[in-house]
């Protein structure tokens, strides 16, 4: 097994080591680059995947090689195929959303250089994604991002993709333990593991850091959740969620499975070396996940495969130890002192407060708090890269993840600083408040990259979000609606969680087609309580989405009972009412010079038509 980790022997250091070594680039293949406990720098950086890189894309530009070797290849290496011809999109991983001020200002140079707009995008598996790349430029790009310890390996294809967990992981009120640790040494054992490079379809891990599961664990293929059993530090290991087309709830496999012996390392192994076995799985892409699996022979019987996997042979020929693998780092050590002087709040102060009572949590670590900044759409320009570099080297002692609904965390700012790192953001038009309230509403690029995107998902979370902003909603329990929504029937937007939630959809009009969304209610995702939204039968025209949320809310806030939250109050009428609310907004879209509007979508300028390419997600 390739473990760049690894290769050189624990006594070595990175200037030291056989004849051939000394003097050789960094992270070549005579000179493998020792691992880095520092942060957003878990994945080992290998020079000579840039240089093979650079090979292959110029055979391929030169015609020297298919298209189909090709795609498989770059995809290992993060390069996605887009809608749009002849560009790429290039996904970064930021393991558990890591990232230091130094990788921010990398972003800004390479998106600079080679993003034609200008801008990176905040996913929601806590990646940065940048778009409309050339693939002459993307070996350049993913390079120079490589210098800044930044990672887009295995960022797509049917691998081990990123892995996610909660943002605040170290600095919540009841933590068992920093799962933080024990994460990265799943990320590094893992990456470019010879039985996750060609799996039967991509394969998602998600820590959690409390049973709060801010890392929504039930929605992935496998995840994990802190324990301790007699004092011995461990996990629970789910397995077998996702969303998309066949949506499912990762059933408990093991209530407990230890970490400090590496044993989570190997009942991993041996689930992904079960899943990588099952070529059925393969003959229908769209439907090879591990949630296909265990759907069809149940939790138990894949419990006893495990069982019987551990008993292999392989176990005896690996090192599950993490004395080479854990990341380590004291984030405590390295926080900012305190301030010498501190700004203070004056005028009208309900801007402030607002943004402090949302935005603003304090750390389990005394005098320290972490501060959401709420990222419309999850995009960054370069300018705001550079400008939130710059807040976390002065204000977080260097500390920041990004979440799983596409906002960044700055963690470790000194109480007395959090006015500072408020006015700093508002200059960077960072500075909403609303993190993870109704008006932060999530979507995936849908039809701006995506081939598998219908609808101009991007589009319509602009329009939402200023109809909800225009509505001036300050009743507090209206603003714990969460709406996200998917360009396509897939789960990249998280619409199925969501309490308002949409799927991109179309019309058909005579010979003339109206971009459209189907409607869910109902989602859950917080405090463990993760549920599936229920779809109505309704199929609403893209522009009068707005229009909908807007009945509903009103609808909500009207007929709740006291204390009535969203979800039990749909629970309680129904979805025949939710349906009854927008029925003339479903009505059929005559085609005329009044309503021409109806067949453009949202941000587009065209008359609207699907066109849906073969996604390089199951290739």
């Amino acid at each position: 097994m390739e473990r760049a980790s690894v290769d050189r022997p624990k006594s070595e250091s990175a200037t030291s080591g056989p004849p051939g070594w000394v003097g050789a680039r960094e992270g070549s293949l005579e000179n493998p680059e020792v691992l880095k406990d520092v942060p957003g720098h878990i994945i080992p950086i290998l020079q000579r995947e840039f240089d093979d890189f650079d090979t292959e894309s110029t055979r391929f530009l030169k015609g020297e090689l298919e298209g189909d070797e090709f795609i498989k290849f770059r995809l290992k290496q993060g390069v996605y195929g887009q809608r749009q011809p002849d560009v790429q999109m290039i996904r970064v991983k930021l393991p558990l959303g890591g990232v230091t001020p130094d990788q921010l200002d990398a972003f800004a140079a390479g998106i600079e250089k080679y993003v034609p707009l200008r801008k990176g995008h905040i996913t929601t598996r806590q990646n940065i994604q940048m778009h409309h790349v050339p693939l002459d430029d993307a070996a350049e790009l993913i390079r120079e991002l490589g210098d800044g310890g930044l990672s887009s390996r295995e960022g797509c294809g049917n691998t081990m993709r990123n892995v996610t967990g909660d943002p605040r992981a170290g600095t919540l009120e009841g933590e068992l333990f920093d799962i933080t640790p024990y994460a990265g040494a799943y990320v590094r054992y893992f990456v470019r593991h010879p039985t996750t490079q060609t799996m039967p379809r991509k394969f998602k891990t998600a820590f959690a850091a409390t049973d709060e599961d801010n890392a929504i664990t039930k929605i992935h293929d496998l995840a994990f959740l802190p324990r301790v059993r007699d004092g011995v530090r461990g996990v629970e290991v789910r397995v077998g969620g996702g969303t998309s087309i066949m949506p499912r709830l990762a059933p408990t496999l093991y209530e407990f499975v230890e970490l400090d012996n590496g044993d989570y390392l190997k009942v991993t192994e041996a689930i992904v070396r079960i899943f990588d076995r099952q070529e059925w799985l393969r003959v229908n892409r769209a439907r090879a996940r591990i949630k296909v699996l265990i759907d069809k022979i149940g939790i138990d019987e894949f419990r006893e495969l495990v069982e019987e996997e551990l008993g292999g042979d392989w176990v005896s020929e690996r090192d599950f130890t993490l004395d080479e693998l854990l990341f380590e780092d004291d984030e405590e050590a390295n926080a900012p002192a305190k301030p010498d002087a501190t700004g203070s709040p004056n005028g009208d102060l309900k801007e402030y407060d607002h943004f402090v009572e949302t935005n603003v949590r304090p750390q389990r670590q005394r005098g320290f708090s972490t501060v959401e900044v709420k990222v419309p759409r999850g995009d960054l320009t370069t300018e705001q890269f550079r400008g939130l570099a710059q807040i976390m080297r002065e204000y977080t002692g260097g500390y920041a993840r990004t979440t799983v609904h596409q906002n960044l965390i700055l963690r470790w700012v000194r109480d007395e600083s959090v006015y500072q790192v408020w006015q700093r953001l508002r200059a960077l038009e960072l500075g909403g408040a609303g993190a993870d309230e109704i008006t932060d509403v999530v979507s995936c690029p849908g039809t701006d990259s995506c081939k598998l995107g219908i609808t101009s998902s991007m589009g319509l979370n602009e329009a939402i979000h200023e109809r909800l902003v225009q509505m001036e909603i300050d009743d507090e329990l209206t603003r714990r609606i969460h709406v996200k929504m998917s360009g396509c029937p897939n789960g990249c937007g998280q619409h199925h969680i969501a309490n308002i939630g949409f799927y991109g959809a179309s019309i058909k009009v005579g010979d003339r087609t109206v971009p459209a969304y189907i409607p869910h209610i109902g989602g859950a995702y917080e405090g463990g309580d993760v549920r599936y939204g229920q779809r109505l039968k309704a199929r609403l025209p893209a522009k009068r989405i707005p229009e909908a949320i807007e009945r509903w809310v009103r609808y909500y806030e009207s007929e709740r009972r006291d204390g009535e939250e969203f979800n039990a109050f749909a629970d309680r009428v129904g979805t025949k009412e939710f349906e009854a609310q927008i029925k003339d907004l479903t009505m059929p879209v005559e085609f005329n010079l009044e309503n021409m509007n109806y067949f453009v979508d949202w941000a587009r300028s065209g008359p609207f038509e699907v066109i849906r390419g073969e996604g390089e997600c199951a290739v």
